[in-house]
């Protein structure tokens, strides 16, 4: 159970966990200096849109269709063990596009082929990650390794765009020869990286729909589980505000390119801060509270967005509303992984990807079927709204989560067989 008890320091003397959080780090940041140079050069080289969307969903269709079996994977294979081949998959992503690079290739296929095998990585990598966490750290110290972790993604989330785009100032080559580079150090650190609290037995349930489907079913039968994933799927399919930045840095804001990118970090920026303020002060107490405050100030930062017509004022929104999300995503993270026992972890945590993935795609598409609809002004004011509201619906449809004080007590009322 989590609390606040030592440092933050104390896990980071935790070898292992160290490890494991460089190589997320490192991981994460040459994701993203690589997506800011395959946006460029994929445009550069065929000169149409399309094949930027093309890319978005090469990545995406092999996530949607590999996530559940990449779940089970989890549960029955050594986690860190997945990484290291999930981190493999990546550099071998890098070296595709530095091959298509170097021959000078023209066509586009190539560089799908790439991000097919990048969203390949991503499918196994994101539940075996998540369920491998809880046994890198003793549990008095999970609370504060979460938000570090956290901290850790959305460092590298603000600093890999622009590292990308220096990088790319020396050609594409470069970008993806270091990317190469950060992805075999990330190997390194993670091939040490050993479990401190020894997982449960590996998962001997039979392969099929039954077991392929268990963490669907262990999410829907935990109320306060179901709540927390399934609000935070709403609020960001609503307010998924930052979809629509390029209209409102151009149409309302009237800045540029530059103005457009401090507005992209912004979220970032406050996703980070707030990260690193809980990983040294932990939330322990009126967690369900905390969680639903999370979602309507994301709400109203969203609304204020809408109607902001100064750039200072809409920078200062973004970084609330970054922070506020934060609050949410390290409530959430936290209850999905201390309700869940370890031989199913890795489903539940599957399942978990499935809906931030959801909600983040189908979050970008609502924005701009309701902004073609409504204008961007509106659309974005009306996601705040019902942001609001899902927030209300929830705290009645969901009252155990609202009026829930500290994090061990779904845990302990499970045990004694009062909750379900």
């Amino acid at each position: 159970m989590p609390d606040s008890t030592g440092r933050t320091t104390d896990v980071l003397r935790q070898a292992t966990f160290a490890r494991f959080l460089g190589a997320r780090l490192l991981s994460t940041l040459a994701a993203q200096v690589q997506s800011v140079a395959v946006g460029y050069q994929i445009y550069h080289v065929t000169r149409d849109p399309l094949d930027l969307g093309l890319v978005g969903l090469s990545q995406f269709l092999p996530f949607v269709v590999l996530i559940l079996p990449a779940g089970q994977v989890a549960d029955r294979l050594d986690r860190s063990k997945v990484l290291c081949v999930c981190y493999l998959i990546g550099i071998a992503s890098a070296g595709v596009l530095l091959w298509y690079t170097l021959r000078g290739i023209t066509v586009a296929w190539p560089v799908f082929a790439s991000m097919v095998l990048f969203g390949c990585a991503r499918a196994f990598a994101m539940p075996s990650g998540q369920a491998l966490l809880p046994n890198l750290v003793p549990p008095a110290q999970f609370s504060r390794a979460v938000a570090l972790n956290s901290s850790m993604f959305q460092l590298a989330t603000v600093a890999g765009p622009a590292l990308g785009g220096l990088l790319y100032l020396a050609g594409p080559r470069v970008v993806y020869m270091s990317v190469i580079g950060l992805g075999l150090i990330a190997l390194l650190l993670m091939i040490d990286v050993r479990p401190i609290n020894a997982p449960a037995a590996l998962d001997k349930e039979p392969v099929g729909w039954k077991s392929l489907l268990s963490g669907l079913h262990f999410v829907t039968s935990k109320p306060v589980v179901f709540g927390a994933i399934s609000l935070d799927l709403f609020a960001v399919l609503f307010g998924g505000a930052t979809a629509l930045l390029p209209v409102f840095a151009s149409d309302v804001l009237h800045v540029g390119p530059d103005g457009l990118g401090l507005l992209r970090t912004a979220p970032g920026i406050g996703a980070a801060v707030c990260a690193m303020l809980l990983a040294f002060a932990p939330i322990t107490r009126s967690v369900g509270a905390w969680m639903f405050g999370g979602v309507a100030a994301f709400g109203v930062a969203t609304i204020v967005f809408a109607f902001s017509t100064n750039f200072v004022l809409t920078l200062a929104v973004l970084i609330v509303l970054g922070a506020a999300d934060m609050v949410s995503v390290y409530i959430r993270h936290l209850l999905v992984q201390l309700e869940t026992p370890d031989q199913i972890r890795g489903r539940v945590s599957a399942v978990n990807s499935v809906f931030i993935g959801a909600s983040n795609e189908l979050g970008e598409f609502e924005s701009g079927v309701t902004a073609k609809w409504l204008g961007a002004l509106r659309a974005v004011a009306l996601g705040g709204v019902l942001t609001l509201i899902v927030t209300g619906v929830w705290i009645r449809l969901f009252p155990t989560l609202w009026r829930m004080d500290e994090f061990n007590e779904p845990v302990r009322q499970d045990r004694t067989g009062t909750a379900g």
